[in-house]
């Protein structure tokens, strides 16, 4: 395969027509047409429609995760660090032009990640806030956590804020959320003993 038609060059074609149009409104065909590639060449890489939106959906959360971490790396504790970036994740997904498409056009094709299952991106967030709890318990800026329990939990918070960006667009209030987001992250998991 040329790199004019890498999964990269396929996965940037897909992102373009699916900020324009949503997923609904995209057909592989576009993305084809887009990459300047034939539809084979599309389901070589992908074997369906489902598999290229998962993975176009998968692409941007594991960017977005990996921007946030190193715009926190500088931080001096693990807590800051993982409040920060998880922050920071929720402006640049709010932002995001495909998640925006898809929250405004294809909500449905979202609810099962969000009532009844978990698919790679999520575990892409919560393995990243399972290293975070760990290296916090570490260095005792986070509080002894049960990890699974509080990295899914955490990560369906998260979550929740991500998918209502809808209601927090042009909203006045929207900084003044996330501020509070930060705080309540903050306390949840700070050890008792610094909790002043």
């Amino acid at each position: 395969m040329s790199q004019r038609h890498s999964d990269a060059a396929l996965l940037d074609a897909a992102r373009a027509c699916v900020a324009e149009r949503g997923i609904a409104r995209t057909t592989v065909a576009d993305v084809a047409r887009r990459a300047g590639a034939s539809r084979m060449t599309v389901y070589r890489t992908f074997p369906d429609a489902a598999t290229l939106w998962s993975s176009l959906l998968t692409r941007e959360v594991g960017m977005v995760v990996a921007e946030a971490e190193a715009a926190a790396a500088r931080l001096p504790t693990a807590r800051e660090r993982l409040i920060d970036a998880a922050a920071r994740a929720v402006v640049a997904l709010r932002a995001d032009a495909v998640f925006r498409r898809v929250i405004e056009l294809d909500g449905e094709r979202l609810m099962p990640y969000l009532t009844t299952r978990r698919g790679h991106a999520q575990e892409i967030a919560i393995a990243t806030v399972r290293r975070h709890l760990e290296d916090g318990r570490r260095d005792g800026s986070i509080r002894e956590v049960r990890g699974t329990a509080v990295a899914r939990l955490f990560e369906l918070v998260v979550r929740s804020v991500v998918a209502a960006s809808p209601a927090l667009a042009d909203d006045a209030a929207t900084p003044a959320i996330d501020a509070e987001l930060r705080l309540m992250l903050d306390a949840w998991l700070r050890p008792p003993e610094t909790s002043r």
